[in-house]
């Protein structure tokens, strides 16, 4: 149960609007040739995940709260700001992919959805209690084999799903590159960091150990099921992103639809192509991890902001007791609801969204491998020598992408 209530849960997140518009429109432009990323993200997915979880554990704090303490302001405040940032534009579109793919069933005017869904979201936010929200997040979560159904439905060939997931297709084009450091982006999106130190903290007090000095410290043993909570949310979010891109890349590529506008519309073309089962799962799909995602996000960039200017920030703590920490979830949620009546297109805003997470993780992915092998931070728990190789790997391939698009843009 706990790895469906910690592991699953952040997995799904990591599976949200903005990464299944990334990951449709990857399948629809490029086919299945783009189905080797899922296994090839998968071991960084797991690395950068765990480490924020391990550093939540051993320190008893959220990332900004320890980077806060041991890094000086011209680093934090730049790393903050691209992280608020990038969460309030990624919940901005998130919430106009939901309102889109809930249009399809629901015949009201989109920016009439987008405010419900928010007001919704928020009354569960500042009005439920972290258990709650925590059980409504693993039922949310297993919605999202939806996507496997959808796929399966599209009848995929076999020959040309084997060839893409085991023979790794690269094309030095700025379409290619540009989809690509998305979905490096999205799988490895800045939230899932913050999240996952911060809902660790929660797990605790949850445990009654409520000061500083009782959260500190983690045994060998917890920190062993932390890595079997990860593993298991990581592969879960990782064959969903997998089944994603087979639906499309099986259905609208091959049917010459590769440029997708809108979530409705992805979710509408495979109908036709697909059968009627195929395009609701697509849509109940993205509904049901917009619903998971988007308070992830608001309430992780308000964890952020608080930690930074020393305000109290925990789901367990009332309205009344922490009124800043819920006074900028609805400020970060409103932000987001007025972007989505600025007339841009949801889905195309999922994919940039993807894009700018892929730009502001970099930074602070470099952050948590420095932490986490510093002795200063984390006592006789640094990284053993297979962690860091795999962390500084991950590093260095995210970095490698951003530079990669770059260079495409002068091509």
């Amino acid at each position: 149960m706990r790895a469906i209530g910690l592991g699953v849960v952040t997995g799904a997140a990591d599976d949200d609007c903005s990464a299944i518009g990334t990951y449709a429109s990857a399948g629809a432009q490029f086919g299945p040739a783009l189905l080797w990323t899922a296994p090839v993200t998968f071991p960084m997915m797991f690395a950068v995940v765990y480490l924020s979880s391990k550093l939540g554990q051993v320190t008893g704090r959220g990332l900004f709260h320890v980077i806060k303490e041991h890094y000086p302001g011209w680093i934090l405040w730049p790393a903050l700001i691209a992280v608020l940032i990038g969460n309030t534009i990624e919940a901005a579109a998130d919430l106009g992919g939901m309102a889109a793919a809930l249009n399809l069933l629901i015949p009201l005017p989109i920016p009439w959805i987008v405010i419900g869904v928010a007001a919704t979201i928020l009354a569960v936010q500042i009005w439920g209690s972290y258990q709650l929200i925590r059980n409504i997040f693993r039922w949310l979560a297993l919605v999202l084999f939806a996507y496997v159904g959808s796929a399966i439905l599209a009848k995929p060939d076999l020959q040309e799903v084997l060839r893409g997931t085991f023979v790794p297709t690269i094309e030095f084009s700025r379409e290619f590159l540009t989809i690509l450091v998305a979905i490096t982006g999205t799988t490895l999106s800045a939230y899932l960091y913050t999240w996952q130190s911060n809902v660790e903290v929660e797990e605790e007090i949850a445990q009654g150990r409520t000061k500083l000095e009782q959260r500190e410290g983690a045994t060998s043993d917890e920190l062993r099921q932390s890595r079997i909570d990860i593993v298991i949310g990581m592969l879960f979010s990782n064959l969903i992103m997998y089944f994603i891109i087979l639906s499309t890349g099986a259905t609208l590529h091959k049917a010459g639809e590769k440029n997708i506008e809108t979530a409705a519309q992805a979710a509408e073309a495979l109908r036709p192509l697909a059968g009627d089962a195929a395009g609701l799962l697509f849509t109940v799909g993205i509904i049901a991890v917009g619903f998971l995602a988007v308070p992830i996000m608001t309430t992780g960039a308000a964890y952020d902001l608080c930690q930074v200017l020393g305000w109290k920030s925990s789901l367990h703590a009332k309205p009344k007791e922490a009124g800043k920490f819920y006074a900028l979830i609805v400020s970060f949620t409103v932000i987001a609801v007025v972007m989505n009546f600025l007339g841009f297109n949801p889905m195309k805003a999922l994919v940039y969204s993807g894009v700018v997470q892929g730009f502001s993780t970099p930074p602070l992915l470099l952050l948590i491998m420095l932490m986490t092998t510093s002795r200063a931070v984390m006592g006789d728990k640094t990284n053993s020598a297979w962690m860091n190789l795999l962390g500084w790997a991950t590093v260095a391939a995210i970095f490698s992408a951003s530079a990669g698009l770059v260079v495409s843009w002068f091509l």
